[in-house]
């Protein structure tokens, strides 16, 4: 089968498009047929040595994919061949095929492409998580979306408002700002023309906001928390930025507030009822018409390490996706 596959810690351009020999399932897996692998921005690290975990070359990026079932272990009893799936993995998705764990693995809707499918687990799992379980969001609160029409901003930004709450969009352009619009935010900010932390201000009457949303880091983080309401919630997501902020940690005395770490993929190993209620609520969201991903385009498995570069030069508006079929 074809993959991208990473010998090396580096850059997009280190890595090769090559055959390589098929994976085999074990007996409590599935191996699938890719048809779509969204790009996502811990891609771009783990080919880099910068993720939380290191797998062993060599290996493919990718952990969101949508396809076929082509093989099921032994111990597999709901799922057979020629199913229709969406899976998380760790890595291995930017590839023609890819072993799926059972209980990471689950029914593709009807009506919903492949290229939709593999856009979905991730971003929306992350962003219900951090909303839901991390921060108690309740209706009528007001949420802060620091990089809201990113790959998991623009979803924050929907079940924010799914949920009842207030939304501040935050992001580094017009056009962004544009499409958090559509996306249904109440206010937006263009963080490098404006202060972040005097418009929030302003916006809120001098309150601040409940949570703050924050995949970005660097030194937007701190400018956030000076902008926190009383008991205030900051979410973690990660550091697209690229820099881990260093926070005066008084700022979290001073407002009675409280810096929340959210980590999807722990979350689905160690909770894992937990997350299928989770992800059993988003996609009959998706079904009701509730949520729609936003593809900003689309690449061949030849040309994943354009699609690579493109996140990490934050070219991205929503998702962007890897389908099989071009």
């Amino acid at each position: 089968m074809k993959a991208i596959v990473c010998s090396k810690f580096g850059t997009p351009d280190t890595l090769r498009y090559k055959e390589i020999e098929n994976p085999l399932p074990n007996k409590c897996e599935v191996l699938i047929t890719v048809k779509a692998c969204s790009v996502n921005f811990p891609d771009t690290l783990i080919i880099q040595g910068k993720y939380q975990f290191r797998p062993e070359f060599p290996f493919s990026p990718g952990s969101d994919v949508a396809g076929i079932v082509e093989k099921v272990g032994e111990n597999v009893k709901h799922f057979n061949v020629g199913d229709e799936v969406v899976g998380f993995i760790p890595f291995g998705g930017f590839a023609e095929k890819a072993i799926v764990k059972v209980k990471d693995c689950f029914p593709k809707p009807k009506g919903m492409s492949m290229v939709n499918a593999s856009a979905f687990l991730l971003a929306y799992g992350t962003s219900y998580h951090a909303l839901k379980d991390r921060a108690k969001l309740k209706e009528g609160e007001t949420v802060l979306i620091l990089g809201a029409s990113g790959g998991v901003g623009l979803t924050a930004l929907e079940l924010a408002k799914l949920m009842g709450a207030k939304v501040i969009a935050a992001a580094s352009t017009q056009d962004k700002l544009d499409l958090c619009k559509q996306y249904g935010a109440d206010e937006v900010i263009n963080y490098t023309e404006e202060s972040l932390k005097d418009k929030v201000k302003e916006l809120t009457n001098g309150k601040g906001v409940d949570v703050i949303y924050d995949p970005v880091g660097g030194h937007f983080s701190e400018l956030a928390l000076r902008a926190i309401a009383w008991k205030g919630r900051h979410l973690v997501i990660g550091f697209a930025n690229g820099e881990i902020p260093k926070i005066p940690i008084n700022l979290t005395l001073l407002k009675g507030a409280s810096i929340v770490g959210v980590f999807w993929g722990a979350f689905v190993q160690k909770e894992s009822k937990k997350s299928l209620k989770n992800i059993q609520q988003l996609l009959t969201w998706f079904v009701k018409g509730d949520l729609k991903p936003h593809i900003d385009r689309t690449y061949s498995l030849e040309n994943a390490l354009k699609a690579l570069e493109d996140m990490m030069q934050r070219r991205v508006k929503g998702k962007i996706v890897i389908d099989m079929e071009l």
